[in-house]
């Protein structure tokens, strides 16, 4: 790598952390300043703007003919949010979920999980899948406005859980100062889409530079890299106590990957993106099994403790620790895939599942 590229990549960094910093500023402020949920703003306008770089990277691949990028980023960016975004979050400060994640926003990211799966399964995602997952980002939007409607009246009488965490005099209050505060929520996306693409171009060249495939290098840096805004914004939303964000940030993300993204790209290739066996066999039942994963954790309290975010952690660096031997060919891929399909993954999802019921049985107890 040249030093022009290493300088580049250090560049990037310093971008994201700014960036992020904006972002969450502006948008918690703008939350407060239209009476709007945090956890709406977090599902829309910071999820759709942290996602604009694997949109931009997805579509990009999608024209060059370059499906196993194109389709990599997004799967791969969906693992990489619901594993070290959210895990990263909580690992830094356990995280409150809404009731409404839990009974409209999960429910959506798996029912799209496996429609996009199901339309994957002829080995192509076509015109018409994608424009189908189109649409349903149009939907989506529309029915979140429309749950943002329904809320602002009751937030109205109430101080949001923004408005405990910042000072009133901090409330937006005039046009001029709506409008600073929705430039610096632009301005952050800005260099939060400048950094992300430093960082994925130094790290594209080096993972090029070691061999590695396009799939591989897909489904991890450029995934990884192009996650990097959702992980500066969640990260930085976190440590300021603005949880819903953080939490609406990786769900809104996930979903719109696949809806606007994935389906736009579809949508726009003239053979629709291909899809291989290897996503098909394995990435895609991995970014399932992680929107999966959300029920038994989400249900347990309401809450994301600090343990089971370092629980998908964990996963994570199981699952790019198994790309890593199968993208070296190494014999051992097969047998550390097998051990955790056949025994990480039912040992945890046992445990989950009997921690869902204990605190079931004693929510029932403790009800009047």
């Amino acid at each position: 790598m040249s030093l022009l590229t290493i300088f580049l990549f250090l560049c990037g960094i310093a971008l994201l952390v700014i960036g992020a910093e904006w972002l969450v500023r502006g948008a918690s402020r703008l939350a407060l300043a239209f009476q709007v949920s945090p956890l709406v703003i977090g599902l829309t306008v910071v999820a759709y703007g942290t996602s604009s770089p694997e949109f931009a990277v997805s579509l990009n691949s999608a024209l060059q003919a370059q499906p196993d990028i194109a389709v990599g980023n997004v799967v791969g960016s969906n693992i990489f949010n619901n594993l070290v975004v959210l895990g990263l979050s909580a690992a830094i400060a356990p995280l409150v979920i809404a009731r409404q994640l839990v009974r409209v926003d999960v429910p959506i990211l798996i029912g799209v999980s496996l429609l996009t799966w199901l339309f994957a399964l002829d080995g192509v995602i076509g015109r018409l899948e994608g424009a189908t997952l189109f649409a349903g980002a149009v939907v989506y939007t529309i029915l979140l406005v429309w749950i943002s409607r329904r809320q602002s009246r009751a937030l109205a009488l109430e101080k949001t859980e923004a408005a405990e965490l910042i000072d009133e005099s901090e409330r937006p209050r005039g046009a001029r100062q709506i409008l600073w505060q929705i430039g610096l929520l632009f301005s952050g996306l800005v260099l939060l889409g400048i950094g992300s693409r430093w960082l994925v171009d130094g790290a594209v060249a080096l993972a090029r530079y070691a061999g590695l495939s396009e799939l591989v290098i897909g489904l991890t840096i450029v995934a990884a890299g192009t996650s990097l805004p959702e992980v500066a914004a969640s990260v930085a939303a976190a440590i300021k106590g603005e949880r819903e964000i953080a939490v609406g940030n990786v769900i809104g993300s996930s979903i719109f990957n696949l809806l606007f993204v994935l389906g736009a790209s579809s949508a726009i290739s003239a053979r629709g993106v291909a899809v291989s066996p290897d996503v098909l066999g394995l990435d895609l039942p991995v970014m399932l099994a992680t929107a999966l994963l959300f029920v038994p954790v989400f249900l347990r309290g309401f809450s994301v403790e600090r343990w089971e975010g370092g629980l998908f952690l964990s996963y994570y660096v199981v699952y790019a620790a198994y790309l890593a031997l199968k993208g070296e060919h190494s014999a051992n891929a097969a047998l550390f895939g097998q051990a955790a399909l056949y025994g990480l993954l039912p040992i945890t999802g046992a445990t989950l599942l009997v921690l869902l019921i204990v605190h079931l049985r004693r929510s029932r107890r403790s009800a009047p």
